[in-house]
């Protein structure tokens, strides 16, 4: 990471024809501008897709698209196509969606000629299609985000290769849960927790999920079986980005970690494992934010993103294909939240239809959407508190 730019240099030290005031914010500008690029970049590929599927569904049902936006706002850049959807950049580009010949606004509430469209308009129109390619349309949304996910491992298990480590002890540290335990140098944990383990990876992605929790594991030692019980430390740890987190932690070291180059077939069924996994161990960490055995401090917002997005970008291109799919699986998990205003709150919307063959009221969708709205907004306030705290 580049050394912060002092900000409070004397007006000698600015180069000629420039106050030092100006000349020190265009520098932290210049010195930093991997941060504001990389942050776009990441969210506007990651809208594009999840917008995009709603897109392609729609049309293929014969849904006629008003607007395909990345970002809201006032519009800065756009173009309308030959079948009359209107492209565009909105000025804040924290968000996206796709509007549908018959919805209000952006939130696809049904507007008001909804009941009075000639059968022409019925037939393009979103509101008048059946339950199940309503369902469809909206699930299309977060489904793109995982197929994204899956393209993204897939492609870095290609190229740069799928890490793996055996699930071997390489050494256990002193004082540690697994000297306490028994573990010893060699051993093989077959299972931990109830789960099977094959990789390293495996034993530390349980074991940070489960800080303060007694776990049975299965151990080979020397050809013989042999069961254990340990309970990981909790630890508060700060990563590279900054963000703290509290984890489980074994004090054991793995034996070293090796690159399995993959074929294309074979990246692409590990790329499928690992969005699994993700999806997987992203649901339980929400299970205990909620549960209280987490502190929700680790919820991170705009910021943080914009943050981890710049830092990991002058790493490298890998390291930040890896974020994108990372990000891709939140994303499509948040939206199936069901919340009003996100695509999970539409689908419960369509539970309750096909439950009792007929739509919720306006009103109380109105009602609905302005409670889903408040959770948002909320949430936003949130998270980017937790970015403020966490940064400053």
């Amino acid at each position: 990471m580049r050394q912060p730019v002092d900000l409070h240099k004397k007006e000698s030290d600015a180069p000629d024809g420039a106050p030092s005031g100006e000349r020190n914010v265009m520098s932290f500008l210049l010195d930093n501008w991997t941060y504001p690029v990389a942050f776009l970049v990441v969210l506007s590929v990651l809208i594009f897709f999840h917008e995009l599927g709603h897109y392609l569904v729609a049309r293929w049902n014969g849904v006629r698209v008003e607007v395909f936006s990345i970002g809201f706002g006032r519009e800065i850049w756009g173009w309308t196509d030959r079948v009359g959807t209107r492209w565009k950049v909105g000025l804040f580009p924290v968000g996206g969606y796709v509007k549908m010949f018959g919805d209000q606004d952006e939130t696809s509430r049904p507007s008001g000629e909804v009941a009075t469209m000639t059968a022409e308009e019925r037939a393009v129109s979103f509101h008048h299609k059946t339950l199940g390619q309503r369902a469809a349309i909206v699930s299309a949304g977060p489904i793109a985000n995982f197929l994204l996910a899956v393209v993204l491992f897939a492609i870095i298990f290609v190229v740069a290769g799928k890490p793996s480590t055996p699930a071997l002890v390489g050494d256990v540290r002193p004082d540690s849960a697994a000297a306490a335990a028994g573990f010893k140098a060699g051993d093989r944990i077959l299972r931990l927790d109830g789960t099977s383990v094959e990789r390293f990876e495996d034993i530390v992605s349980i074991v940070r999920m489960n800080p303060g929790k007694p776990m049975e594991a299965a151990v080979e030692r020397g050809g013989m079986p042999v069961a254990l019980t340990v309970t990981p430390l909790r630890t508060e740890i700060t990563d590279r980005f900054g963000n703290k987190h509290v984890v489980g932690q074994l004090g054991i070291v793995g034996s070293g970690q090796v690159y399995l180059q993959l074929g294309p077939g074979s990246a692409l069924v590990a790329a499928v494992g690992e969005t699994w996994s993700t999806v997987v161990v992203t649901l339980k960490a929400l299970g205990q934010i909620i549960a209280g055995t987490r502190s929700a401090d680790e919820l991170g917002g705009p910021i943080r993103i914009a943050k981890m997005s710049g830092d990991v970008a002058q790493v490298g291109i890998i390291p930040l294909l890896m974020l994108m799919a990372v990000l891709s699986v939140n994303l499509g998990l948040l939206n199936l939240f069901p919340v009003p205003m996100l695509d999970g709150g539409h689908l419960l919307f369509y539970a309750y239809e096909a439950v009792r063959g007929r739509p919720l009221g306006e009103r109380a969708q109105e009602y609905g959407f302005r409670v889903g709205l408040a959770l948002v907004l909320a949430l936003m306030v949130f998270v980017t508190w937790n970015d403020i705290v966490q940064l400053f």
